[in-house]
C-alpha cells in the first residue's frame, strides 16, 4: 500500500482536498467502443459532466486545447477520440447553465495575441460571474506553427521568456480599470470616472501594445492562472506566474517531492509558500469492493488499449508500420526506422531516441514475459496516475494526501464520457466528506474564492488612457 505518512518536514496542508474535471477532447484514453460513449463534440456531453461535476462540489472544469489534430505516421490517428471545440465558446456556454464550477480554458502564448486573449478571457471571468481562468500552454513547434501564419517562429529556449512577457501584459490589460470607474447609480454625473481606465503600453521581441483595456474587472478580480510545465524553466515560471499547477505527479512520493520543489521557487520569487496550488492530472477506477475496482480496472485496460491500439503505439517508436506482427507475441526485434520520435502525437511520444529505446523495451518486455499486447497496456495504461480501489480505501489514501499536504486537489481525467464522473461523486465524494477532508459546500461564487486564493496584486498598468 501507498506510504501517506506526512514528511518530516515541509509544507504543511490545508488538509483539504478538490477535484477538477479535465476534458481531453482529443486523446487515446476515453473509451469509445461502448454504447453509453458519448460524443465529444456534443453540448450534452460536456454539459452532462459539467452539471455532474458541480453537484460533486468540483472547483473547476478543465478543457484541453490542441491546435493541430494528431497524426499517426503522418496520417491523422483514427484510433484517437477527436473532439475539441473552442475552449472560450464552450465555457462560456456552460457559464449558462452552471453556477459554481470553474471554467478552465488552456490557451497557447505563441499563437495568440495578448490583449486579443486578455479581452476574451476577460469576458468568460464578466459573464460567468468571476469564474474563469486560464491554463497558459507554451507549444512553440514547427509542426503545430504551420497551422497558423506565423509558423515556428518561436526558438524553443524562448518559449517561457515569451509566456512571461505575455502573462505580464494579460495582467496589466485586466488590472487597467482603478477601483470605482463604473458609476454605482443613475445619480452619478458620469458612467465612468474620469482617470479610472489607464492605456497599457507593452514593447516585446514578438509584438507591442498600445492599448486601452475594453472591460472592467470581473468580481474575482481576474481569472484564476493554471500552469502545466514541469522543465525547471516550467516550474519557475508556475512559481513566478501561476495560480494552480496541473501537475504530473500523482504518486504520493513524488507529490510530496513535487510540493516541496514549487514550495522553494515560490519562496525564491518573493511569494507565500502557499500561494501555489497543486492539482495532479489523475484517473479514478473505482468500485464497491478492491476486487471489484481490480476487474473494473481490467476491462478499462482491454477497452482503451486493444490489440490495433498497442501496435499503434509501438508504431510511434519504431517509426514504420507492424501490421504483420502478433499483438500476442514478442516485441518487434527489428531496428527502428526513425533516430528520434517526432511531436505528432504528442508529448509522451516526443523526443526519445528511438533506437536506444525499442532495446530497452524489448529487454524489459522479455524479462518479464509479456507480450505486446500486455506489454503497451502496463506501460501506457496511465498507472502512474491511477487510483484503483473500493471507495472507502481510496478515500482512506486520498485522506493521507490531504493531511500530508501533498496536493490540494486532483484533475480527474474520465475514461468514459459523459458518465465517468458518476462513481466518483456519488460514491468517493461522500467518503471524502465523512473524513473531513473534502468541502460540503462551495465557499463562494468565484473560482478564486473556491480554490482559497487570495485576491491578486494591482499590475502597473500605465498612463491614463486618453479620453
Amino acid at each position: 500500500m501507498t506510504n501517506t505518512t506526512p514528511p518530516a518536514s515541509g509544507p504543511a496542508g490545508t488538509g483539504q482536498l478538490q477535484f477538477g474535471i479535465f476534458f481531453q477532447g482529443v486523446n487515446s484514453g476515453t473509451i469509445w467502443k461502448l454504447p453509453e460513449s458519448g460524443s465529444q463534440t456534443d453540448f450534452q456531453s460536456f454539459r452532462r459532466l459539467a452539471q455532474t461535476a458541480e453537484r460533486g462540489l468540483f472547483a473547476a472544469f478543465f478543457l484541453g486545447e490542441g491546435l493541430r489534430l494528431r497524426e499517426h505516421l503522418g496520417r491523422p490517428h483514427e484510433l484517437d477520440v477527436a473532439g475539441r471545440p473552442d475552449a472560450q465558446t464552450m465555457l462560456a456556454a456552460l457559464a449558462s447553465v452552471t453556477s459554481r464550477i470553474g471554467l478552465v480554458a488552456t490557451q497557447n502564448t505563441t499563437y495568440n495575441d495578448p490583449a486579443d486573449l486578455a479581452h476574451r478571457l476577460s469576458s468568460l471571468d464578466l459573464l460567468s460571474g468571476g469564474r474563469a481562468a486560464w491554463n497558459v500552454v507554451t507549444t512553440d513547434n514547427a509542426w503545430t506553427g504551420e497551422n497558423f501564419r506565423r509558423g515556428g517562429y518561436l526558438d524553443h529556449a524562448d518559449r517561457y521568456v515569451h509566456a512571461e512577457a505575455f502573462v505580464q501584459t494579460a495582467r496589466a490589460i485586466w488590472d487597467a480599470w482603478e477601483p470605482g470607474a463604473v458609476a454605482p447609480g443613475p445619480g452619478a454625473e458620469r458612467w465612468l470616472a474620469d482617470g479610472a481606465v489607464r492605456r497599457v503600453h507593452r514593447e516585446g521581441q514578438h509584438y507591442s501594445v498600445n492599448y486601452a483595456p475594453r472591460l472592467p474587472r470581473s468580481p474575482q478580480h481576474h481569472p484564476v492562472l493554471f500552469q502545466a510545465g514541469d522543465s525547471p524553466a516550467g516550474r519557475d515560471f508556475a512559481a513566478r506566474q501561476a495560480d494552480v499547477i496541473f501537475s504530473a505527479h500523482p504518486q504520493f512520493d513524488a507529490a510530496v517531492a513535487f510540493r516541496a520543489d514549487i514550495t522553494e521557487r515560490t519562496l525564491r520569487a518573493g511569494r507565500p509558500a502557499d500561494a501555489v496550488k497543486i492539482m495532479p492530472a489523475s484517473e479514478f477506477i473505482l468500485a464497491p469492493t478492491d476486487a471489484e475496482a481490480a476487474e473494473k480496472k481490467a476491462w478499462v485496460r482491454e477497452l482503451q488499449i486493444g490489440p490495433q491500439q498497442a501496435l499503434a503505439y509501438l508504431e510511434q517508436f519504431w517509426g514504420r508500420r507492424l501490421d504483420g506482427w502478433d499483438p500476442d507475441g514478442p516485441l518487434p526485434d527489428i531496428a527502428p526506422a526513425v533516430e528520434e520520435t517526432s511531436e505528432t502525437r504528442g508529448s509522451g511520444f516526443h523526443g526519445a531516441k528511438a533506437a536506444q529505446l525499442t532495446a530497452q523495451w524489448r529487454q524489459e518486455a522479455a524479462e518479464k514475459g509479456q507480450s505486446i499486447l500486455a506489454f503497451v497496456r502496463a506501460k501506457a495504461g496511465r498507472a502512474d496516475a491511477s487510483f484503483v480501489g473500493s471507495y472507502s480505501e481510496v478515500a482512506d489514501r486520498l485522506a493521507g494526501y490531504a493531511r500530508a499536504g501533498a496536493v490540494d486537489g486532483f484533475n480527474i481525467s474520465p475514461w468514459l464520457i459523459p458518465s465517468g464522473l458518476d462513481d466518483v461523486v456519488n460514491h468517493l465524494v461522500p467518503e471524502l466528506q465523512e473524513r473531513g477532508v473534502y468541502p460540503t459546500q462551495y465557499r463562494g461564487t468565484t473560482l478564486r474564492e473556491n480554490l482559497g486564493l487570495a485576491v491578486p496584486e494591482r499590475t502597473a498598468a500605465g498612463e491614463p488612457a486618453v479620453r
